[in-house]
C-alpha cells in the first residue's frame, strides 16, 4: 500500500507543480500587479490601489471591448447549438456513410484555429470577392473583413464552422443514451417525429444541452485566435475583443498592470456568467 502511495504521489505532484509554476502563479502574479502601476518594462512600480479598476470602468475601448464580445458569444452559441444539434440529429438518423460523416463534421475541431482563421481570410478576400463579382453581388463582392460593421459577421462564420464539431460529438453521445424503447412506444401512440423532439429527445438531452450552452458561451467570450488571424481587431477597433484588448495592451501597449486589473474583473464576468448559466439551466433539467 505505501509503494502505491508513493506511486501515486510521484505522478501526482510533478503535475501539481507545474500547474502551479505555469498557471496560478502567474495569475497570483498578475492580481498583484493590478494594483500598481507597472507598465510591463520598467524596473520599478508603486502601488495605485483600486485605480486601475476605477479606470476600466471609464475607459470607452474597454466598454466597446465588451460590447462586441458579448455579441459575438451570444450570436456564436446560439448558432453553434442550433446547427451542432441538427447535425447531431442527422448523424444519429439510419443514413448510409454515418461514420465517414461523423469524421467529415468533426475534422473542424481538430485543425489549428489560427490556420482556419488564416484560410478564411483569404477565402474572405480572395475568393468570395470574385464570386460575389460574377454573381453581380455587389456586398458580396466586397471583403467583409473589411467592413466595421460587417466584419464581426464573418469572424461569427468562422467560429461557428470550428465551435460545432465539438458539440456535434457530445449531442450525438447524449442521442445514443436515449433508449429505444421511448421512441418505439410514442412511435406506437401516434406522436408524430416533432412531438418526439419535444417530448423524448430534448428533455432527455437536458444535461448535454447545458454543458454545450456553458463550454459555448465561454469559448465566445474568450475569443481571441480567430480575430487575430482575420482582423487584429479591426477595422479601427470594431472586432477588438476584451482577451485582445488585454493582450495588445498589457503586452505592447505599456499597460500590463492596467490591463490585468482589466483581465481580474474579465474573469470574475466569465466565472459569474458560467454559474449563472449552471444555475439556470439545471433549474431547466429538474423541471422537464
Amino acid at each position: 500500500m505505501a509503494k502505491r502511495r508513493i506511486a501515486y504521489y510521484l505522478m501526482t505532484i510533478p503535475a501539481l507543480f507545474l500547474f502551479f509554476a505555469f498557471h496560478t502563479f502567474p495569475a497570483l502574479q498578475g492580481i498583484f500587479y493590478s494594483f500598481t502601476n507597472w507598465d510591463g518594462f520598467s524596473d520599478g512600480y508603486a502601488f495605485v490601489g483600486f485605480k486601475n479598476f476605477i479606470n476600466v470602468f471609464k475607459d470607452e475601448n474597454v466598454l466597446n471591448s465588451y460590447f462586441f464580445t458579448f455579441k459575438y458569444a451570444i450570436a456564436a452559441t446560439i448558432l453553434i447549438n442550433v446547427i451542432s444539434l441538427l447535425i447531431a440529429l442527422g448523424l444519429n438518423a439510419k443514413i448510409k456513410a454515418k461514420n465517414f460523416f461523423r469524421g467529415v463534421y468533426f475534422l473542424p475541431n481538430v485543425l489549428g484555429v489560427l490556420i482556419v482563421g488564416y484560410i478564411f481570410n483569404y477565402l474572405f478576400s480572395n475568393a468570395f470577392t470574385v464570386w460575389g463579382a460574377k454573381l453581380g453581388s455587389d456586398f458580396l463582392s466586397q471583403n467583409i473583413l473589411g467592413n466595421p460593421d460587417w466584419a464581426w459577421v464573418g469572424i461569427v462564420i468562422v467560429g461557428v464552422w470550428q465551435g460545432i464539431a465539438y458539440n456535434t460529438i457530445l449531442y450525438l453521445a447524449g442521442l445514443q443514451t436515449i433508449p429505444a424503447d421511448l421512441y418505439e412506444a410514442s412511435s406506437l401512440d401516434g406522436a408524430s417525429k416533432w412531438k418526439e423532439f419535444w417530448s423524448i429527445t430534448f428533455p432527455m438531452l437536458a444535461s448535454f444541452f447545458t454543458i454545450n450552452m456553458v463550454l459555448a458561451m465561454k469559448g465566445g467570450l474568450m475569443i481571441f485566435d480567430q480575430i487575430v488571424a482575420l482582423t487584429g481587431g479591426g477595422p479601427g477597433r470594431s472586432t477588438q475583443s476584451i482577451a485582445l484588448l488585454i493582450y495588445q495592451g498589457g503586452f505592447t501597449g505599456g499597460e500590463f498592470a492596467y490591463q490585468s486589473a482589466n483581465a481580474v474583473i474579465y474573469f470574475i464576468v466569465i466565472v459569474a456568467i458560467s454559474l449563472f448559466q449552471i444555475k439556470v439551466l439545471q433549474r431547466r433539467e429538474m423541471d422537464l
